[in-house]
C-alpha cells in the first residue's frame, strides 16, 4: 500500500511507477479527480487525476475501487489522452460500486464554496464531497445504477428532490431535470460496461494466485476525513485503512504500507500548516520543486520538514518504509531546519496536538541542519549522497518512526536511492 504522509503531492505516482514492474494490479481505492499524480518517463511527463497510476506499467492491471467517486467524462477524457498517446487502458477495471459523480454536485461544489467566503475549505469545485455526501445520506448514484434505467431515474429524482430545492431557493441557479441528468449518464453506459467489473472478488482472487496488489491513496494523512486536519481535509480516507473499505481487501492481507513524504512539506488550500514559509525560502522551494498542483495549477504552500506529522503518520498508517521524494529540491539551501516539535502556548509537543486549536497556534520547534551544494540528481546509491545529505536523511528518518528505504533526487523514474527494497 503507498499513502501520502503530509497534506498530499508527496510523489505518490513515482513511487507507484517505481513498483510497477514488480506489481499485478494497481488499485486507486479513495477520492476522486481532485488530486492529481505526475509521472515522469524519459522525456514523457504524464499527469494522472482518475487513473490509477500503474495504467503506465504494461501488463499491469489497473483497478478504480468502490471508495473512489468517478466523473465519467474526465475518466473518457484521460484514457483518450493516454491512448492518442500510444498507452494500452484496455487492462483498466472499474469497481460496479464506485460512486458516480453528477453534474448538480459540481454545481453545488462550486456555489457552496463561494457562499461560504472566508471560511471555505479550499475544495477543487469537481463535485468530490457532495458525492461523498450523497453516498452517506443513501441518495448516491453507483457505476452498476447506469445500466438500469428504472433505478437510475428513481435514484435521480430523489436526489434532486432536495438538491432542486438548494440550488434554486438558496443559491438561485437552475436545477437540472432528472431526465437531463438521466439521459447523460445513460449515455455512458455502453462504452464503460467493458471496463466495469466486481473488482473486490477479482483483487481476492488476484492474491489467492499470490500475485501483487498495490493499493495507492489520493490526498494524504493530513487530508483524512477522521484523522486529518478537519475540516480543512477532504471527503474520503485516505489513510491505510481506507484501503480496505475501498476495495474489498480485508486489513490481515496486507503485508506492507509505503508511506511518502517530501524532504520539505506543502499543502494546497485552506488550513494549518506550522511550518509554512511566507519568504525567500518558501519562495525558493516553490520555484525549485515546481510547487504547483497536478490538477489544479493552484501554487502550493511550502514549508521546512515537518517530523511530527512523518511521526504520526507512521502511527495511524502502520508505516513499514518511508519514500523521501525530492530531495534534489533542497540543493543550494545553506542551512535546513527541521521541525521535531511544537510550542503551544509555551508547551511542548512532541506529538501531534490533540484538538484543532491547539494544531492552529502550534509554533514548530527546528533543529537546523547543514546543506549542500553538490548536484545530486545523479546519484544512485547513499554513499554518492553529500555528507549533508546523508546526515538530513538519517535525521529525519530518526524522528519519523520508520525507515527510510527510498530516496528521490529527481522527476524520472530512475531519479532515485534504493536503501531498502520495497519487495
Amino acid at each position: 500500500m503507498i499513502v501520502g504522509a503530509q497534506w498530499g503531492d508527496e510523489g505518490k505516482g513515482k513511487a507507484t511507477d517505481h513498483l510497477g514492474s514488480q506489481v499485478d494490479y494497481v488499485v486507486k481505492f479513495n477520492g476522486g479527480n481532485n488530486a492529481g499524480h505526475t509521472v515522469v518517463i524519459g522525456d514523457e511527463k504524464y499527469a494522472l487525476h482518475l487513473l490509477p497510476s500503474g495504467i503506465l506499467t504494461p501488463g499491469c492491471t489497473p483497478v478504480i475501487g468502490n471508495g473512489v467517486v468517478v466523473d465519467i467524462d474526465v475518466l473518457f477524457q484521460e484514457i483518450e489522452g493516454l491512448e492518442a498517446r500510444g498507452v494500452d487502458t484496455s487492462r483498466l477495471k472499474l469497481s460496479a460500486n464506485a460512486h458516480v459523480i453528477a453534474d448538480y454536485n459540481r454545481t453545488i461544489d462550486k456555489v457552496t464554496e463561494r457562499f461560504l467566503g472566508s471560511r471555505k475549505i479550499g475544495t477543487t469545485g469537481r463535485g468530490i464531497g457532495p458525492t461523498y455526501a450523497d453516498k452517506m445520506n443513501r441518495i448516491g448514484i453507483r457505476v452498476q445504477d447506469l445500466f438500469d434505467e428504472k433505478i437510475l431515474t428513481a435514484k435521480v429524482e430523489g436526489a434532486l428532490e432536495l438538491k432542486g430545492q438548494i440550488l434554486t431557493k438558496i443559491y438561485n441557479r437552475r436545477a437540472p431535470s432528472v431526465e437531463q441528468v438521466v439521459g447523460e449518464l445513460l449515455g455512458h453506459a455502453d462504452r464503460l460496461a467493458p471496463y466495469v467489473c466486481d473488482t473486490g472478488l477479482l483483487l481476492s482472487q488476484a492474491l489467492d494466485r499470490d500475485e501483487v496488489v498495490l493499493m495507492e491513496a489520493g490526498q494524504a494523512t493530513l487530508l483524512d476525513v477522521d484523522h486529518g486536519t478537519y475540516p480543512f481535509v477532504t471527503s474520503s480516507s485516505a489513510i491505510s485503512a481506507g484501503a480496505c473499505t475501498g476495495t474489498g481487501i480485508p486489513p490481515t492481507r496486507i503485508d506492507q504500507v509505503i508511506a511518502i513524504a517530501k524532504a520539505y512539506t506543502t499543502r494546497v488550500g485552506e488550513g494549518p500548516f506550522p511550518t509554512e514559509l511566507h519568504d525567500e525560502n518558501g519562495e525558493f522551494l516553490r520555484k525549485a520543486g515546481w510547487e504547483y498542483g497536478t490538477t489544479t495549477g493552484r501554487p502550493r504552500r511550502c514549508g521546512w520538514m515537518d517530523t511530527v506529522i512523518t511521526r504520526y503518520a507512521a502511527r495511524v498508517n502502520g508505516v513499514t518504509d518511508f519514500v523521501l521524494t525530492k530531495l534534489d529540491t533542497l540543493t543550494g539551501l545553506a542551512e535546513l531546519p527541521v521541525c521535531v516539535a511544537y510550542d503551544v502556548d509555551g508547551v511542548r509537543h512532541d506529538e501531534m496536538p490533540v484538538n484543532q486549536t491547539d494544531f492552529h497556534h502550534a509554533v514548530p520547534i527546528y533543529e537546523n541542519l547543514p546543506g549542500w551544494t553538490e548536484d545530486i540528481s545523479g546519484c544512485r546509491s547513499f554513499d554518492e549522497l553529500p555528507q549533508a545529505a546523508q546526515d538530513y536523511v538519517e535525521y529525519v528518518e530518526a524522528r519519523s518512526g520508520a525507515r527510510i528505504s527510498v530516496i528521490g533526487v529527481g522527476p524520472e523514474r530512475e531519479q532515485a536511492v534504493v536503501r531498502h527494497p520495497l519487495r
